[in-house]
């Protein structure tokens, strides 16, 4: 498999964000230094994303639709978790993704001054997508409806770079064993390979966070194991990203991470949506 087609505005390629909301996800990270809740730090990380993505497709004459994104939450329902004009759509043109924000929100950060010193400065920060934290954890159902999702997106781009689904949990599946379902995604393919699947592990637990592990060996719990084995292997082009950034990997490394802080989502997500031939 080789995935190493072009991504371009006549042959785009698409993220689809499967995001817990669960009732544990309004407890805090475990590890680092964040007091935000999971559902708040998850849906800062996305947020952030979404708004790079946009720069990144930004060009002279407006925003290239190079990709197409969707973000599903599941807790208390299992549906699109874009809020405001975008709310019940699958996947979006990126172009309409920067055109739709909810709302813009206030927020700041701490710049080099040019004297040595830091200091923080105002920034406008646009809102897609709002923490939620309530319900049980229905994660069969959710990758279901991945599946009916991308098979849709693959009829219609068969030659696409292939759709990268990253699920973002902090607990078990409560509509039970959710292997199968997540086979079936990694399963769907177009010419240039199979969807990509990666699982991120967010904690309330204080311990060392596993991030792009190629054995469920170090791996505490059976669920950990699952999720492991639920993720795709990385393909070539972002091991060598995983190495600049300092992992350690091997051909056996998967998109898995155990116990994640804050800065280990933000790190993660930027590794697995960094596209290698954007064009």
């Amino acid at each position: 498999m080789s995935y190493t087609a072009e991504i371009n505005r006549s042959n785009p390629s698409c993220f689809l964000f499967l995001i817990d909301q669960s009732g544990s996800m309004s407890d805090q990270f475990g590890a680092g230094e964040s007091t935000k809740t999971k559902a708040e730090g998850v849906a800062d990380a996305i947020n952030r994303l979404l708004q790079n993505l946009v720069i990144k497709c930004a060009k002279s004459e407006g925003v290239r639709d190079y990709y197409h994104v969707g973000v599903i939450g599941y807790g208390n329902r299992v549906g699109s978790a874009f809020g405001g004009q975008l709310s019940s759509r699958d996947l979006v043109p990126i172009s309409e993704i920067a055109s739709n924000p909810c709302r813009i929100e206030p927020r700041s950060k701490k710049v080099d001054d040019g004297a040595g010193g830091i200091v923080e400065q105002s920034v406008k920060f646009p809102i897609w997508f709002e923490p939620v934290a309530s319900g049980g954890t229905p994660m069969c159902q959710t990758f279901s409806q991945a599946k009916t999702v991308l098979d849709g997106w693959l009829n219609q781009h068969a030659k696409c770079f292939p759709p990268i689904v990253i699920n973002i949990t902090d607990g078990e599946s409560t509509d039970g064993d959710p292997s199968s379902a997540s086979m079936a995604v990694r399963e769907l393919k177009g010419d240039d390979g199979n969807v990509l699947l990666f699982n991120l592990h967010v904690s309330s637990h204080r311990a060392t966070p596993i991030t792009f592990a190629d054995s469920e060996e170090l791996l505490p719990d059976q669920f950990a194991k699952l999720l492991f084995g639920m993720s795709s292997r990385l393909p070539d082009y972002m091991r060598q990203i995983a190495r600049q950034e300092g992992f350690t990997v091997s051909d056996n490394t998967r998109g898995f991470a155990f116990n994640a802080d804050l800065l280990s989502v933000i790190q993660f997500l930027d590794i697995g949506t960094r596209p290698s031939n954007l064009r």
